[in-house]
């Protein structure tokens, strides 16, 4: 069992290794266009601003490769160069399916298995040679495509038609539970389908003059990856130079609410990192919601700052949010390690 969880661990780093540097490149751009341009009650406005519209378009392209490539290198660690092809066509249904991450790592691995599958069938000698550059990449793309679309896609859809109504059901009468529910939404994908119904919930609120729902997600919003990056300082001894680079480009992209930040911790290690950053931003969003916090522009983090009611409590949620997911994730880590150490 240990050594297949090892072995799994080992497919979904390999992709979050080629992924890095296309959050941090990707990140960073589009935080420095962000952070500079004007912020308006409807966002970061950037109509007299054409450079910082440059810089944003290049950051949002690289960013949009996130998925694709780390599903492309998850394949890559199980199958070789044959499972590229696959993994690619298979994270970028991810993204046009609105999978998110989550959907990444789904194609990433079944886009492996497959190509692995292809590759121990036995076949004549002179049709060995176009195998990896021809058969192997037409099936399988067409394998997971098809389940991207036809199994994935769809129950995604009816998720998330679920949860808007659900959420819009609620109401703001029980503000605590409401704020739980958000805080764990918006962390649980990372920008995925689940993370953008809360979002858009809260946007839509706005719209009806409730400003204190998009203030538990704006906190919410930054405290993964700000968390992770802060955990990264913190325990400097529990990370290896690559991810502590990773949390560096984390705490940078929180700062201006891009949540997306933290997608290459939970990717490495879903199971432990998740959890983590869902009780952070539950803790964030609750201390919003009972702060009086909230947000007149559709986004999040510090960078709304301007545009906050109650600015102080506002801070203070995502420094309480961002220190849970600081301390619980290096706890786990440091215990895990020790165990491993005495077995």
């Amino acid at each position: 069992m240990n050594k297949s969880v090892d072995q799994l661990k080992k497919y979904l780093l390999s992709g979050v290794s080629y992924a890095i540097p296309f959050v941090a490149c990707g990140g960073i751009m589009i935080a420095v266009a962000i952070g500079f341009a004007p912020m308006t009650p409807s966002g970061p406005d950037f109509s007299h601003a054409p450079f910082l519209k440059l810089i944003l378009d290049i950051g949002s392209a690289a960013f949009f490769f996130l998925v694709p490539v780390l599903a492309a290198y998850i394949s890559f660690g199980i199958a070789d160069r044959p499972g590229l092809v696959a993994g690619f066509v298979g994270g970028y249904i991810a993204n046009q399916v609105g999978a998110g991450f989550l959907g990444g790592l789904v194609a990433g691995l079944l886009a492996g298995f497959v190509v692995l599958f292809l590759k121990k069938i036995r076949l004549p000698v002179y049709l060995r040679p176009v195998m990896p550059i021809l058969v192997i990449p037409v099936i399988s793309s067409f394998v997971v495509g098809l389940i991207m679309y036809a199994v994935i896609g769809t129950p995604i859809r009816e998720i998330m038609t679920f949860l808007s109504g659900w959420l819009a059901s609620m109401g703001t009468g029980n503000s605590i539970v409401l704020g739980m529910i958000l805080g764990a939404m918006i962390a649980f994908d990372m920008g995925g389908p689940v993370n953008k119904v809360a979002f858009f919930f809260g946007a839509a609120m706005i719209k009806e003059g409730n400003f204190a729902v998009m203030g538990a997600c704006a906190a919410a919003i930054c405290i993964p990856p700000i968390g992770l990056g802060l955990a990264t300082v913190l325990g400097r001894g529990l990370w290896s130079e690559e991810e502590r680079e990773a949390g560096y480009a984390g705490l940078a992209m929180g700062m201006i609410g891009i949540t997306e930040g933290a997608i290459p911790f939970a990717a490495a290690d879903p199971f432990r990192v998740i959890p983590a950053i869902m009780a952070g931003s539950m803790v964030g969003a609750v201390t919003a919601m009972l702060g009086g916090v909230g947000d007149h522009a559709p986004h999040g983090g510090p960078i709304v700052l301007p545009v906050i009611d109650n600015k102080l409590m506002f801070a203070v949620a995502i420094v309480l949010g961002s220190l849970t997911v600081a301390l619980i994730i290096n706890a786990v880590r440091k215990w895990s390690s020790n165990r491993s150490v005495h077995s």
